[in-house]
C-alpha cells in the first residue's frame, strides 16, 4: 500500500527524537555531527548554525555510504548526527534515512529558527547586493 508524506513524516518522527538546542550543543561538544541538509541558496539566504557540516537532502545517502564513491568522511556510523533542516520536517525524513542505513545515534532539531531560537550560534548569509 502506498505511504503519503503524513505517514512517512509520522514514522520518521517515531524513529528519530527530537531534541532541543542545548542537548544538541551537548552532544556537539562531544563531537557529533551537525548537519545542515537545506539546500545551498537557503543557507546563503538564511545562514546557517555555526560549525554545521552541509550536506544538501539530495545527496545524503551519497554522502552517508562510505562505499559510494561521494562519500564523506565526516559520517561514521559510531559518530551521532544531529539534523536541521528549514522546519523539521527533512531533517526528520533524513533521520530515519540515515538509522536505516546504519547510523545509531541520530537526532533531530527540527528547523533553523529552532537551532536561532534555542540561542545557537549562527553564520550570517550572503547580502546578495555584496
Amino acid at each position: 500500500m502506498p505511504q503519503s508524506l503524513k505517514d512517512m513524516l509520522a514514522a520518521a518522527n517515531k524513529a528519530v527524537e527530537k531534541i532541543d538546542v542545548a542537548a544538541a550543543q551537548a552532544l556537539i561538544d562531544d563531537g557529533a555531527l551537525l548537519l545542515d541538509i537545506r539546500d545551498a541558496p537557503e543557507l546563503e539566504r538564511v545562514g546557517r548554525a555555526d560549525g554545521s557540516h552541509h550536506v544538501p537532502r539530495g545527496m545524503l545517502e551519497f554522502r552517508a555510504d562510505p562505499d559510494s564513491p561521494f562519500h564523506d568522511p565526516e559520517f561514521r556510523r559510531d559518530r551521532p548526527v544531529v539534523l536541521y533542516c528549514a522546519s523539521g520536517g527533512r531533517a526528520a525524513l533524513a533521520g530515519k534515512l540515515l538509522k536505516d542505513m546504519g547510523f545509531g545515534a541520530v537526532y533531530n532539531i527540527g528547523g533553523f529558527k529552532d537551532w536561532q531560537s534555542g540561542g545557537g550560534a549562527v553564520d550570517e548569509g550572503v547580502d546578495p547586493g555584496m
